[in-house]
């Protein structure tokens, strides 16, 4: 067989996608927990990922565009895609598995490794939007630790921190639970050629560090409005320290006035 080049091209959403409400969608799907794969023909297909990824497998673009709308017909409302990733990979019976340029070379790809190629390809296009998400909200949080900073407390209206402290932990909290879905694949664990592959490609797309610096900033994320809360209930509390005294002060008064 001659060399032959494999295109994996991902789309990544906004929200996460429920396997079980899309599979009546699409009929000819093979459905398992982490992902609705269906073939196009006997060299390509589509895979649909829980965390919100869709990848193409050889497939020309008219009919990603077809598919793609079978989705959103699926999915009422989802959103425009945020992120779109391709990647190239040579097949060639003369040549081992390995990374040669930045390019994969594998010796034969079968379904198994297809899927889990498919999968990193999805993972990294997906931790790209959560990365941005995290950014963002890092940026963010930073911002009013400056504010502190420079002005020694936090603001005296306390709802717009309240909004933000409340979008923050759903963040946060969205994030946390989508990113146990980036986890190694189980067809990894009983073949070696596709640890390997897996290894490889984890390296390519840089997923271990990434995946490091996202926990990293969500930590400085959640203890910086730790702080922050600390911050605005000793604020708080001094506020209400006062309006106690001034009362107090206001009831020691009255009665001199009256006497008078």
């Amino acid at each position: 067989m001659a060399a032959r080049t494999h295109q994996f091209y991902a789309i990544a959403f906004v929200e996460n996608l429920s396997l079980k409400e899309l599979a009546p969608h699409f009929p000819e799907g093979h459905i398992s927990p982490h992902e609705i794969y269906f073939p196009v023909d006997s060299s390509a297909g589509v895979y649909i990922y829980p965390f919100g990824a869709m990848v193409f497998h050889n497939v020309p673009q008219p009919r990603r565009e077809l598919e793609l709308a079978r989705l959103e017909r699926a999915h009422p409302g989802l959103r425009t895609q945020v992120v779109r990733e391709d990647y190239s990979l040579i097949e060639d019976p003369n040549l081992g598995v390995g990374l040669t340029d930045g390019v994969l070379r594998v010796d034969k790809l079968g379904a198994a490794r297809a899927g889990v190629i498919a999968l990193t390809v999805a993972q990294s296009a997906a931790m790209e939007y959560y990365e941005q998400l995290v950014d963002s909200l890092f940026v963010r949080t930073s911002r009013m630790v400056e504010r502190m900073e420079t002005h020694g407390t936090v603001p005296l209206r306390t709802k717009p921190l309240v909004r933000f402290i409340g979008e923050a932990i759903a963040n946060r909290n969205e994030v946390l639970s989508v990113l146990h879905l980036l986890d190694k694949p189980d067809a990894t664990w009983d073949d070696a050629v596709m640890d390997r592959i897996y290894s490889d490609l984890r390296t390519e797309f840089d997923l271990t560090d990434r995946y490091a610096a996202m926990e990293l900033k969500l930590r400085s994320v959640q203890e910086a409005l730790e702080l922050v809360v600390d911050v605005a209930r000793d604020r708080r509390l001094l506020l209400l320290e006062v309006a106690v005294a001034l009362l107090i002060l206001t009831e020691i008064l009255l009665p001199l006035f009256h006497a008078r």
